[in-house]
């Protein structure tokens, strides 16, 4: 009899047995699943098994959170289900098969822009400083900037430039970069393809509409002229360019000799594409781009504007949950490439972001005695207000519906008054809350009127709702519910009194072991470099604490060490990129290095320990490669996880501060 056999066997039942299954596999917390029907998964009652911390779906993967004995639940399940598990790259391939086209395009376009999302971000918040500097009149009795009245800051506002310029105006580099990236062909390849587009050589493409067409150069090839024309902020036509290159490389690839392919691959790639990137593509991809940049511009303008406003207001967020919301950086994008260079979409947006933040609210206030909701609402919402939805959307407001529904009403009222006063933002890429800095200096008092109604009215129509539609156990947790008390059955109350005793068996062994020197109070760092909050990370299983609270830490060395000392409890042998680790006191650790680094296969990791190690404070666990699990595409973040508190209390996160491995203290405990 396995130690996990009971919700072994229900879990396949609520996947939807053996024959729903098309393919499954583990990770170091998690099992993920394709299914053939996923609305076959009930996800309520999956996640009521005893050993499941909570589900998601993600690039069609349904994904159930066990923790770190997933190693022992995957065998055993398998063995039961009689299911052989595949490789993740497997899962991965299979998970697209679920994906309609619009799905699998909307999902290539945002791993397209996920890695520029930093950038853009980073040049938004610039440009917003900027923006406060040199365009609002707080001086000189309203009549002056700050870079008007001091030399300092007039240098800053110009020299800040630098970087503003280089994330919107050569854009395409970025982009061609990450499309080459993507289909995993050479790189530097399409670094240089878009290096070409963005020249000094070139007409600038901000300046093409100010210059007369006899006033712009062109090349001469004696049959034909070509208008020698930079495509500076295009968005279209750099991605039409990428993916020419991307297939000119691999058609060579295939049919090139191996001994000479290093030659000749690269240069039958590049050059053609250079050629058909200006005189082709890059043409076309300009005029389309236009088109949709005209068409959206008209529309927030147009007579019908609060009605463009209405419906993209409200149905934003569920783009969001569908993929379909990445066309918007594209649009956004092109729109800032416009002659006014500012965008009324971005606006919107942002003010999206709050609505649903504010739903969120409202329902950790609601759920303010729900300790496991709390795990979910709170980190959820801090993302939401700071521009990153899905952890609201998907843990909390789809869930009940009604925050969702709430947020969706806010969202429509605040977009139709951004637009109806013609709201503008000077850059994209700064959401929620602090997008207030991408907005042009005139409308800060409209917006900051839109950002009132996008908090107000979701909050209170959620918290109205919640009231009435919320159960008992929804608000206060099973565990706080007198109803769901009295009605435990007697083998219910036998069960809890022997896992009682467990735990208190287990407390008791903890600290007799804690009596024999090992008395731990603290967990100095497993790398050098910064330690972040928890909810900083790019995986909601971790941002949302769903295994546990702790830290994150932002490596400048490759040797992940022991935080104190301790057994290895758990390894992933076959990838290598994470471990668990038990202290004397019953305190249980994951170490995770990367986001979503399973995918790599080991590729790039080297474990140094094995299960059942005992080891000291300080003794290397696992080595990485962190240009791998970059290139990979991959965050080599790496998550201290405190998975099971032990007799330990008062647990603290230290973040914000850079650390030594070994060294810095980043948890401690009374």
């Amino acid at each position: 009899m396995g130690k996990y056999e009971n919700d072994v066997k229900r879990l396949l039942e609520l996947v939807g047995g053996k024959e729903n299954i098309q393919a499954v596999s583990h990770c170091m917390t998690r099992m993920r699943f394709v299914l053939v029907d996923s609305k076959k998964a009930n996800e309520e009652e999956i996640e009521n098994l005893p050993s499941v911390k909570g589900t998601f779906t993600q690039a069609g993967q349904y994904q159930v959170i066990i923790g770190n004995d997933v190693a022992s639940f995957y065998k055993e399940f398998t063995a039961y289900a009689g299911i052989e598990g595949v490789s993740k790259d497997a899962v991965k391939a299979a998970a697209k098969t679920n994906q309609n086209p619009v799905q699998k395009i909307m999902g290539a376009l945002g791993e397209i822009f996920a890695p520029l999302i930093p950038a853009l971000i980073c040049g938004g918040l610039v440009l917003g400083f900027r923006n406060v500097i040199d365009s609002i009149d707080l001086f000189a009795n309203g009549t002056k900037t700050l870079v008007e009245i001091s030399q300092f800051w007039a240098g800053v506002d110009s020299f800040l430039w630098l970087i503003g310029e280089a994330v919107f105006h050569l854009l395409p580099v970025g982009i061609v970069w990450s499309i080459t990236k993507k289909m995993g062909t050479t790189q530097i390849l399409g670094i240089i393809l878009g290096l070409t587009l963005v020249s000094s050589q070139l007409l600038n493409g901000f300046n093409v509409a100010a210059t007369p067409a006899d006033e712009i150069p062109v090349w001469d090839f004696g049959f034909a002229k070509v208008q020698m024309i930079g495509y500076q902020g295009q968005v279209i036509a750099a991605m039409m360019a990428g993916f020419v290159l991307v297939y000119l490389e691999k058609f060579f690839k295939k049919i090139c000799p191996e001994v000479i392919s290093m030659i000749v691959v690269p240069f039958c790639s590049l050059v053609p594409a250079v050629f058909i990137a200006h005189m082709v593509v890059g043409p076309i991809g300009w005029t389309i781009g236009n088109a949709i940049g005209d068409v959206v511009y008209a529309g927030l303008t147009s007579d019908f504007r609060f009605l463009f406003a209405a419906v993209f207001g409200l149905l934003y967020a569920p783009l969001v949950m569908t993929g379909l919301h990445h066309m918007t950086n594209a649009i956004d994008s092109q729109l800032l490439n416009t002659p006014a260079q500012s965008t009324i979409l971005w606006p919107m947006i942002a003010l999206s972001n709050i609505a649903q933040g504010s739903s969120v609210l409202a329902m950790s206030v609601l759920q303010k005695k729900n300790e496991r909701a709390q795990q979910v609402n709170v980190p959820a919402c801090i993302s939401c207000y700071l521009g990153v939805t899905e952890p609201a959307l998907f843990g909390v407001n789809l869930k009940y519906v009604f925050p969702l529904v709430c947020g969706m009403i806010g969202s429509c009222c605040a977009a139709m008054i951004s637009v109806g006063f013609g709201v503008e933002a000077l850059s994209i890429g700064v959401g929620g809350l602090p997008g207030i800095l991408s907005i042009k200096a005139q409308y800060y008092p409209i917006f900051l009127l839109a950002m009132a109604v996008a908090i107000a009215v979701p909050f209170v129509l959620t918290f109205i709702i919640g009231k009435i539609k919320l159960s008992r156990e929804d608000r206060f947790g099973k565990e706080n519910t007198v109803e769901a008390a009295d009605a435990e059955t007697a083998d219910t109350a036998d069960a809890a009194s022997e896992k009682s005793a467990a735990l208190e068996e287990k407390s008791t062994s903890g600290s007799a072991d804690a009596g024999n020197g090992q008395d731990v109070k603290e967990l100095k760092s497993i790398l050098d470099g910064k330690v972040i909050p928890i909810t900083e990370v790019e995986d909601e299983v971790f941002s949302q604490k769903i295994m546990g609270d702790g830290v994150a830490i932002e490596p400048t060395n490759t040797v992940v060490t022991a935080p104190a000392d301790c057994e290895v409890s758990v390894v992933m042998a076959d990838t290598g990129h994470a471990c668990g680790l038990t202290l004397a006191n019953g305190v249980e650790l994951l170490i995770h290095v990367g986001v979503d680094t399973v995918d790599m296969g080991g590729d790039g990791f080297k474990l140094l320990v094995k299960e059942g190690d005992r080891v000291k404070a300080g003794q290397p666990l696992i080595q990485f490669d962190p240009e791998k699990i970059r290139a990979a595409g991959h965050p080599c973040t790496t998550m201290l996880i405190v998975t099971a508190e032990g007799s330990a209390s008062g647990i603290a996160m230290h973040t914000g501060m850079d650390v030594k491995a070994g060294e810095t203290v980043v948890i401690s405990w009374e």
